[in-house]
């Protein structure tokens, strides 16, 4: 879904690029829990690809409750922090379809490989996100009219 509805400063905050800093980069997501149904708030990177939102669990794509919580529920808040703040409803959808798992991963890899820091950079290779685990975001509508 288009972030068109959502204010100017939150659209510009889930925009980035690049160039954009480590710190930009993060987010907290509350998810539900599979098992206890209870609210899960994590932090989280979140990246920008080919015009959409992404969750990723980084290299090696070990197991993580954050994307086994969204599978069985994909209803969830985005919270905005570190200059914006916002409560974001959002629905998340695994990529596994292998040409659009490559192109994101490809560009998340990219990204990672810029100095988004003054003086870093955390050289990373492609081969090592093969598993990661994959999570395109689609941001709620504005609620409907009453």
């Amino acid at each position: 879904m288009s972030l068109e509805h959502l204010p100017e400063s939150v659209r510009r905050r889930i925009e980035i690029t690049p160039a954009a800093g480590t710190r930009e980069r993060i987010v907290d997501i509350t998810t539900i829990g599979r098992q206890t149904g209870r609210p899960r708030r994590i932090e989280i990177f979140f990246y920008r690809a080919a015009g959409n939102t992404y969750l990723c669990s980084g290299a090696g794509g070990g197991a993580t409750s954050w994307y086994a919580n969204l599978l069985a529920e994909p209803s969830f808040i985005f919270h905005l922090k570190n200059g914006v703040t916002a409560d974001l409803p959002a629905h998340a959808a695994p990529v596994v379809d292998p040409t659009e798992r490559q192109t994101v991963l490809s560009a998340i890899v990219d990204d990672l490989n810029q100095p988004h820091d003054p003086g870093t950079i955390r050289p990373t290779r492609l081969e090592d996100w093969a598993d990661s685990r994959l999570m395109r975001i689609d941001f709620d509508g504005p609620p409907p009219p009453h």
